[in-house]
C-alpha cells in the first residue's frame, strides 16, 4: 500500500512537472510570435517610407535635410529590427536588441512627425492622391504597430510572471525560461501620436 500511494505521489508531481514545463515553452513560443508580428508591421512601415519619401521629392526640394533625416532613422531601424530577429524560430530577442529596436522606431516616429509637419506647409503636396494614400497606409500601419506592441508586451509579462510564481519558478531552469523584455517607449516624441491631416484641402 505504502508503495501505491508513493507512485501516486510521484505520478502526480511528474505530471505536474510536464504541466507547468509545457506551460512555460507555450507561453515563450507566444511571446516570440507576437514578436514576430511586430516585426511584419515593422516592415510594412519600413516599406512605405521611401515610397513617401520618393512622392514628396520634388515638392520639397527645400527641405533635403529632413527627407534625408527620415531615410537615414529609418535604415537605422531596419538595422535595429535585423538584430532582434537574428535568431531562430521560437528565440525571443535579447534585451539589448529589443532596447534597440525601440530606439530606433522611437527615432524614426520622430522623423515622420517632422515631415508630416512639413508637408503640412505643402498645400500643392497634400492635393497630391499618392501622398495622401501613403499617409493613410501609414497610420493604419502606426495603428497595427500599437497593437502588435501591446500584445507583445502583454504576453512577455504573463511569460515573466509564471516564471516567477511559485511552484513554477522551480521548473523555469527546466525549461530555459528567462525574462523576456518588454517594448518601452523611452523617447518622449514617440509618445505622441503621429498627426497626420487627410483631409486634402489647404489650411487658411
Amino acid at each position: 500500500m505504502t508503495l501505491i500511494i508513493l507512485l501516486v505521489i510521484v505520478a502526480v508531481i511528474g505530471f505536474w512537472v510536464m504541466g507547468a514545463y509545457n506551460g512555460l515553452i507555450s507561453l515563450k513560443n507566444q511571446v516570440a510570435n507576437a514578436w514576430k508580428q511586430i516585426d511584419v508591421q515593422l516592415k510594412r512601415r519600413h516599406d512605405l517610407i521611401p515610397n513617401l519619401v520618393e512622392a514628396a521629392k520634388g515638392a520639397m526640394q527645400f527641405e533635403k535635410q529632413t527627407l534625408e533625416a527620415v531615410i537615414a532613422a529609418r535604415n537605422n531601424a531596419i538595422t535595429a529590427a535585423k538584430g532582434a530577429s537574428a535568431g531562430g524560430a521560437g528565440d525571443l530577442p535579447t534585451a539589448q536588441a529589443v532596447t534597440a529596436t525601440a530606439a530606433a522606431e522611437g527615432q524614426l516616429t520622430a522623423s515622420l512627425g517632422r515631415l508630416f509637419a512639413v508637408v503640412e506647409a505643402y498645400p500643392q503636396l497634400k492635393a497630391t492622391g499618392n501622398i495622401g494614400q501613403l499617409q493613410e497606409e501609414l497610420v493604419s500601419t502606426e495603428n497595427k504597430i500599437a497593437f502588435s506592441r501591446q500584445l507583445y508586451n502583454d504576453t512577455a509579462t504573463e511569460y515573466n510572471t509564471k516564471q516567477q510564481q511559485f511552484p513554477t519558478n522551480l521548473v523555469a531552469g527546466l525549461a530555459h525560461a528567462s525574462a523576456a523584455q518588454l517594448w518601452e517607449i523611452s523617447d518622449a516624441a514617440e509618445r505622441e501620436v503621429v498627426k497626420v491631416d487627410l483631409g486634402m484641402t489647404p489650411k487658411a
